[in-house]
């Protein structure tokens, strides 16, 4: 009995020493104005999800920032790390897809601060913004993730578009000759 309630006791612990939630739903093709998201995961390690899905053809993803703003060094995230996946499954079942990332924090240009960025082009399909760290005291982050479409190919390049640049280069030089 002894040994069942410290195995008890002990996954318990595991389980509160790092939290994953999914914080918020940014949407569909998530732009500048409705990317915006934020937490306080408090003291100790967090795992955070953003989720979006992405309609249409490719687009181009930017994380413009996860920034942590400390007033003193106990509110600073170590390892404070950015990634997108792929959901295959369930959020952080442990078959998503890697698509970039992680990128780890750096300091920002004022003192007491920490950012997080990227970007890429990604295809259709569900995704999350996945923000790791270890917090200390009363650490918060806020940032900003958005979409937009990537042009499509210009009409006319291509193979038409040779051909017709052919036919008059043809046309002008027996037009010259």
């Amino acid at each position: 009995m002894t040994k069942l309630m410290l195995g008890t006791a002990l996954a318990l612990c595991l389980s509160l020493s790092a939290h994953a939630a999914i914080v918020a739903d940014l949407g569909i093709n998530p732009s500048s104005a409705q990317g915006d998201f934020s937490n306080a995961p408090g003291g100790g390690a967090f795992a955070d999800q953003y989720t979006f899905q992405l309609v249409g053809g490719p687009q181009f993803l930017t994380i413009a920032s996860a920034t942590n703003t400390f007033a003193s060094l106990s509110d600073f995230i170590a390892n404070f790390e950015a990634a997108v996946y792929q959901q295959v499954g369930a959020v952080g079942g442990g078959d998503d897809v890697l698509v970039f990332g992680p990128s780890g924090a750096t300091n920002c240009t004022v003192v007491g601060c920490q950012i997080v960025a990227g970007s890429g082009i990604i295809d259709p399909g569900n995704y999350y913004l996945q923000l790791t760290g270890l917090a200390g005291g009363t650490a918060g982050y806020g940032g900003n993730l958005s979409t937009f479409a990537v042009p499509g190919p210009v009409v006319g390049a291509g193979l038409p578009g040779l051909i017709l640049l052919l036919s008059g280069l043809i046309g002008w030089h027996r037009l010259r000759g």
